[in-house]
C-alpha cells in the first residue's frame, strides 16, 4: 500500500497538470446577431451568420431575429431596458429604413455611445433614417459612412486597400455573386472612419449603356472617440453570406472591434448558441 499511494498521487497531480491550460483558455465572446426586415433572407442568414462566424471563431451568439419583412417595425429586442446588457459586441444586420423615432435610435445607440463594439452589415447600413436624412443621421455617425442607395445586382470585386491591418491580414482579393453595391453618398467615409477594401461593380444600365460604380465597401470606424465598429455593406444574397471568405473578413471584423483577434481566440466555439 504505501508504494501504490506515492503511485497514485503522482497520477493525480499529472492529471492536474494535464487539465491546467483548459482554465487559461480564453472565454468565449458573447455576441448579439440582430436582424430582421426588408429585402434579405434573414432566416437562413441567421445561421450562416452564427455558424459561419463559430466554427472560426470562439464565439457565442444570441439571436434577435424579427421575422416581420417591413422597414416600419422595430426588432421586439430593443424594446428591453438593457437590450445590450451581457454582450461584448453587437452585429447590426437589420434593415427597417423607416424606424425614425429619435428616441428610440438613441437607445439603440446608447450602449455604443458607452463603448460597446459593434460590427455593422449590409442593410445595416440603411437603417434609422432620422431626422437629417440624406446628409446626416446620428446613425451615420455611428456607421462611419453615409450611405443611401445602391444599383442594380451584379458582381462586384473586391479590392482590398489596406493590408497592413490584422483585420485584412492574409486575405485575398476577390469577385462576388451577383450582390448590391452601395454607394457612398457623401463620397467619402466620415473622418473618424478607415477605409478596408473598395468594391467595383460593371453593369448596363436602363438605356443600355455599360456604367462602372466604385465605392468603398469595407471600413472601420471609431465612434464616439472611442467605439470600434467594423463595417460592410456587402451581404445581401445568401451566397455571399455563406461564402468562406466574406465569413472570414466578417470574423476578423469582429475579433477586431473587442480587441480580440489573435490566435487565441481564432479556434472554432465549443457552443455556438448562449443559453438563456
Amino acid at each position: 500500500m504505501p508504494r501504490v499511494l506515492p503511485a497514485v498521487l503522482m497520477f493525480a497531480a499529472a492529471l492536474g497538470l494535464s487539465r491546467a491550460p483548459a482554465a487559461d483558455e480564453p472565454k468565449p465572446i458573447r455576441a448579439l446577431l440582430v436582424l430582421g426586415g426588408c429585402c434579405h433572407d434573414y432566416k437562413k442568414q441567421q445561421e450562416l451568420i452564427t455558424k459561419g462566424v463559430s466554427a472560426r471563431a470562439n464565439v457565442q451568439w444570441a439571436i434577435a431575429y424579427d421575422p416581420d419583412t417591413g422597414t416600419k417595425h422595430l426588432n421586439p429586442w430593443y424594446e428591453k431596458e438593457d437590450w445590450a446588457k451581457g454582450f461584448d459586441v453587437v452585429v447590426h444586420d437589420e434593415c427597417c429604413s423607416d424606424v425614425k423615432d429619435i428616441k428610440t435610435v438613441e437607445k439603440i445607440l446608447a450602449p455604443h455611445k458607452a463603448g460597446l463594439p459593434a460590427v455593422i452589415t449590409h442593410c445595416g447600413m440603411h437603417s434609422y433614417r432620422t431626422e437629417g436624412y440624406p446628409k446626416s443621421t446620428p446613425w451615420f455617425e455611428f456607421t462611419g459612412l453615409a450611405s443611401t442607395g445602391h444599383g442594380p445586382q451584379a458582381p462586384i470585386d473586391i479590392t482590398f486597400v489596406d493590408n497592413d491591418t490584422k483585420i485584412t491580414a492574409g486575405l485575398k482579393d476577390w469577385k462576388t455573386v451577383n450582390e448590391e453595391l452601395y454607394n457612398n453618398s457623401a463620397g467619402k467615409l466620415l473622418e473618424t472612419a478607415q477605409p478596408l477594401a473598395k468594391g467595383k461593380q460593371i453593369f448596363k444600365n436602363k438605356n443600355g449603356k455599360e456604367t462602372v460604380a466604385e465605392a468603398v465597401c469595407v471600413w472601420t470606424n471609431k465612434y464616439n472617440g472611442k467605439t470600434k465598429v467594423f463595417a460592410t455593406t456587402l451581404g445581401h444574397n445568401n451566397e455571399t453570406v455563406g461564402d468562406a471568405r466574406y465569413l472570414d473578413l466578417l470574423t476578423r471584423g469582429l475579433l477586431w472591434s473587442v480587441g480580440k483577434l489573435d490566435e487565441a481566440h481564432l479556434k472554432p466555439a465549443k457552443q455556438v448558441m448562449i443559453e438563456k
